[in-house]
C-alpha cells in the first residue's frame, strides 16, 4: 500500500516539472530582445548612461559672489540684534555701574569668582547669567563681561593696558551676551 502513494507522489512531482519548465515561450522574455552577450562591449551608449552631449558644463573658475558679503553671512550669529533707544536708556545706569566696577577691579586686580560676583553685583544679575572671557586676573586685563536680560545685554571689558569700559548692547543672534569667538 505505501509503495503506490510513493510512486503517485513521484509521478506528480514529474509532470508538475514538465509542465512548469515548458510553458515559457522564450520571445516573451523582455531581456530576450536586447543585445546578446557578445554586443554588450560594443562602445554603444547604454539606458543608464549620459549622452555625450548631456554632459554637465565645466565649472568655471568666476566667482559668483562677494566674498566679504559671504563671511558676514558666515558670522551673522555674532551680530547682536536690533534694540530701541528706550531700551538702551533704561539699562545705561547698569552700564556705568559695571564700567565701574571693571576700572576698580583692573587697578586691584581679581578672581574668576570675585569677578563674577562684582559684575552680577552691578548688573543685579544672578552670578550665573554672567558670561566671562579672561586673559588675566591679577592685574586685571584683557577681559570681556557680559550679561543680560531678555535682548538687552550689557557688556564691559578691561584693555591690556587697564582701560575699561561698557556699553549696552543687543544680544547675539545665537543667545549669549559676548559675541562668539568663530573660527575654526
Amino acid at each position: 500500500m505505501p509503495l503506490p502513494r510513493v510512486a503517485s507522489a513521484a509521478l506528480a512531482l514529474v509532470l508538475l516539472g514538465l509542465t512548469v519548465s515548458g510553458c515559457a515561450d522564450p520571445a516573451s522574455e523582455p531581456r530576450a530582445s536586447g543585445p546578446g552577450p557578445a554586443v554588450r562591449g560594443s562602445g554603444e551608449p547604454k539606458g543608464f548612461c549620459p549622452l555625450p552631449e548631456e554632459q554637465p558644463a565645466a565649472p568655471s573658475p568666476c566667482i559668483t559672489f562677494d566674498w566679504n558679503q559671504r563671511q558676514k553671512e558666515n558670522h551673522g550669529y555674532r551680530e547682536p540684534v536690533p534694540i530701541t533707544e528706550e531700551q538702551r536708556r533704561d539699562a545705561a545706569p547698569r552700564a556705568e555701574a559695571l564700567a565701574a566696577v571693571l576700572k576698580r577691579l583692573a587697578g586691584t586686580g581679581t578672581t574668576q569668582d570675585g569677578l563674577r560676583a562684582a559684575a552680577a553685583g552691578a548688573l543685579g544679575l544672578p552670578e550665573e547669567r554672567i558670561e566671562l572671557r579672561v586673559h588675566s586676573f591679577d592685574p586685571l586685563r584683557d577681559a570681556l563681561v557680559g550679561g543680560g536680560e531678555g535682548k538687552v545685554c550689557v557688556n564691559g571689558g578691561v584693555g591690556s593696558t587697564g582701560t575699561a569700559s561698557a556699553e549696552v548692547i543687543g544680544r547675539t543672534k545665537d543667545g549669549t551676551c559676548l559675541p562668539g569667538l568663530g573660527g575654526h
